[in-house]
């Protein structure tokens, strides 16, 4: 199975201007170089940062800005927002807040904001974003449409990505479209914060290295985070060593995950990366992007000729076993 190489600077990830992408078909030539730059970043490292991806810098600033003012709220306020763990009122297992005693920092994981079909609703992993009514003498709704757009802005951004990314690799874009169908799709558009600390939440069993955010590979399919100004974010090189990932207030991190690197066999890599400790508090918006329920784990699915899984399993069956991995999910 391939590994990520060693990068050649600590600060730097393959960099992607994916503009000529914009309004543009998979198929036409302004396209092409591009795609060849996406894959060769998913198969070589599993990171990159992406520009000129016409996401707003107000959409970026309005969402930031909705995270800050949850996680400035009191306590007993947002554990009114949080699913049944800390919660005994709440009819949610996954959607909503988690304080920092899960993890060691404070989340908040919001789904499909135009999630309303109670079919769907019945499904695993899809649940109503309950924020929105129970903090409703804190939040109003041009908090809540910050988050929306910020979500919508996203899961644009990631179809685009993923369609060209296929189609680079010989698949069908088409496919992309029906398996991440809103509001079906089990996206999660997640708020990481953390808080001022004088001591580190553990330490790298590898290195000793102080870190508030332990070392692991996302499950999804592609992640995409913004970071804040003080960054921490690193990335495992095939040299074993840590390479640290600079913020960029106008790009987009994103990264390969498992969910990808199974189904084509490796040939695209999910590297493992971690959040080091540092005094001040860091907020991070990590938007996971997942299929539909019923989506079949198999390279098939997206028309690509990698070989077969043996027993494909659904994506909602992959991410109820992934998530147990990570302490803020045993629930």
């Amino acid at each position: 199975m391939p590994t990520a190489p060693s990068l050649a600077q600590p600060t730097v990830l393959p960099r992607i201007d994916v503009s000529p992408l914009l309004g543009r078909a998979p198929g036409s030539s302004a396209a092409l170089e591009v795609q060849a730059q996406l894959r060769a970043a998913c198969a070589e490292v599993g990171f990159m940062t992406v520009v000129g991806h016409g996401v707003s810098p107000k959409v970026i600033a309005a969402a930031s800005e909705a995270g800050r003012r949850f996680f400035s709220l009191a306590d007993d306020s947002k554990l009114r927002a949080a699913p049944r763990r800390w919660n005994a009122k709440s009819p949610n297992v996954y959607r909503g807040y988690f304080p920092a005693s899960a993890a060691g920092k404070e989340g908040l994981d919001i789904g499909e904001p135009q999630l309303e079909d109670a079919a769907l609703i019945a499904r695993s992993h899809h649940e109503r974003n309950r924020i929105v009514e129970e903090l409703r003498d804190s939040l109003d709704l041009i908090w809540w449409e910050a988050i929306s757009g910020y979500f919508d802005a996203l899961s644009s951004l990631a179809t685009l990505l993923l369609r060209h990314l296929v189609v680079a690799l010989g698949g069908e874009a088409s496919r992309v479209d029906r398996a991440f169908e809103r509001p079906a799709s089990l996206s999660t558009l997640r708020f990481n914060f953390y808080p001022d600390r004088e001591e580190p939440v553990e330490r790298a069993r590898s290195d000793g290295a102080a870190v508030c955010c332990a070392e692991h590979v996302d499950s999804g399919l592609l992640t995409l985070l913004h970071q804040d100004d003080r960054g921490g974010l690193q990335v495992k090189g095939s040299d074993r060593g840590w390479h640290d990932v600079s913020p960029d207030e106008a790009a987009f991190v994103v990264n390969t995950g498992l969910a990808l690197q199974n189904m084509t066999g490796g040939a695209l890599v999910a590297t493992r990366h971690r959040v080091l400790h540092a005094r001040g508090a860091r907020l991070s918006i990590p938007f996971f992007f997942e299929p539909v329920p019923d989506f079949e784990m198999d390279a098939r699915a997206l028309g690509l000729s990698f070989e077969p899984a043996k027993n494909p399993q659904s994506y909602e069956a992959f991410l109820t076993d992934s998530l147990m991995k990570f302490a803020e999910y045993a629930r």
